[in-house]
């Protein structure tokens, strides 16, 4: 996987809108991308996207996914005066949306910051919350902003660039969580595309809405109905002085990351032991450094798409990110040159796993 290319595309995926329910740029730029590296591709009325590529012989389908949306807002209310109220879908921390650049359906905005000057003692030392938070698109009334496009409904985003670091090997900016890893999708399908060394199918899917609740994985699962799927996303680290002192001990630069326990204990996921050794043992022959993790404060959609069906044996490879779910989020693009190894391993043998039945291995 060419470094060079790997950050250019992140960094044109990152920079359109695609929060969730809203996601339609960046599923409109995917699909007419992978239509050049795949056999077929269709997107269904939620928004999955599903790129099916065929092998050489005989073998399981393999559905290998990655999410398309971004942690955003909506316009919840506008007021007389042209202010929006606002409202979070997904993951978004007050505490970082004040005095941001934001993306209002295509237009340019500010989320106010109420000056220090005014503000009491009381107040300087406080976040607001999200109710007393607005966004200003720069117009003087309601009419003036219905006349730009923007309703209640309308999506809104951070304005963050891709940006890198000057060792080049580390980047940061908005979306990474998880543009990142639908981009070493159309990677992994355009190079398994050229050689077809494998046997079965791949269905790559690009799955909507998964920071809101996983949905559109649970849909992508129900129709794909896989042998086996493999769950691509970013996850959280704690390699900062801020939060070493959590235990949760997954650093960026150190190899992609193996949940083995991702979620509580009434949503989540559990790599099954058989996944597990699978994925050690690829790793390891292929000397792909990597990091077990077990987060009970994060999940992917292997918890949705592991529950389909008649259940579907599921694991997932996952990318560390500092300052996740904010307009700066890092990673090292290191971890995903070695994902992407052991991913393209993985799926070359995948007519060739040994047994996979949940009695094979103990442990």
């Amino acid at each position: 996987m060419d470094q060079t290319r790997f950050l250019r595309d992140v960094a044109e995926l990152a920079k359109l809108q695609g929060t969730p329910g809203q996601e339609m740029p960046v599923v409109s730029a995917l699909a007419a991308r992978f239509e050049a590296v795949a056999d077929e591709v269709t997107v269904d009325h939620m928004g999955n996207i599903y790129a099916i590529l065929h092998g050489s012989g005989t073998g399981p389908n393999v559905m290998v996914t990655a999410h398309s949306d971004e942690i955003g807002c909506i316009v919840k209310d506008i007021d007389a005066d042209g202010f929006l109220k606002i409202e979070k879908t997904g993951g978004v921390l007050a505490s970082l949306l004040v005095g941001r650049k934001v993306n209002v359906a295509g237009h340019f905005g500010v989320i106010g910051a109420k000056p220090g000057h005014l503000q009491t003692p009381e107040e300087q030392k406080q976040v607001p919350p999200i109710e007393a938070l607005f966004v200003d698109v720069g117009a003087e009334s309601k009419a003036e902003v219905e006349a730009m496009g923007i309703t209640v409904g309308s999506p809104i985003s951070y304005m963050s660039d891709i940006e890198t670091f000057t060792n080049n090997d580390r980047f940061a900016g908005k979306a990474i969580d998880n543009r990142s890893c639908c981009v070493l999708l159309l990677a992994l399908l355009e190079d398994l595309q050229a050689e077809r060394n494998f046997n079965g199918t791949i269905t790559a899917v690009v799955a909507v809405q998964e920071e809101v609740g996983l949905r559109g994985a649970r849909v992508a699962a129900h129709n794909v109905a896989p042998d086996a799927a493999i769950v691509l996303d970013t996850i959280p680290c704690a390699d900062t002085p801020d939060t070493k002192a959590s235990g949760h001990a997954v650093a960026i630069g150190n190899g992609p990351v193996i949940p083995v326990l991702a979620g509580g204990a009434v949503r989540g996921h559990l790599l099954s032991p058989q996944m597990k050794n699978l994925f050690i043992r690829y790793a390891n022959e292929r000397e792909v450094p990597h990091q077990l993790a077990a987060m009970s404060g994060a999940t992917t959609d292997a918890a949705a798409v592991h529950l389909e069906q008649k259940g579907i044996l599921t694991g997932a490879i996952t990318f560390a990110r500092r300052y996740s779910h904010s307009p700066v989020e890092m990673a090292d693009v290191r971890d995903f040159i070695h994902g992407f190894t052991l991913l393209k391993a993985l799926l070359e043998d995948a007519g060739d796993w040994s047994d996979m039945s949940f009695l094979s291995t103990e442990n």
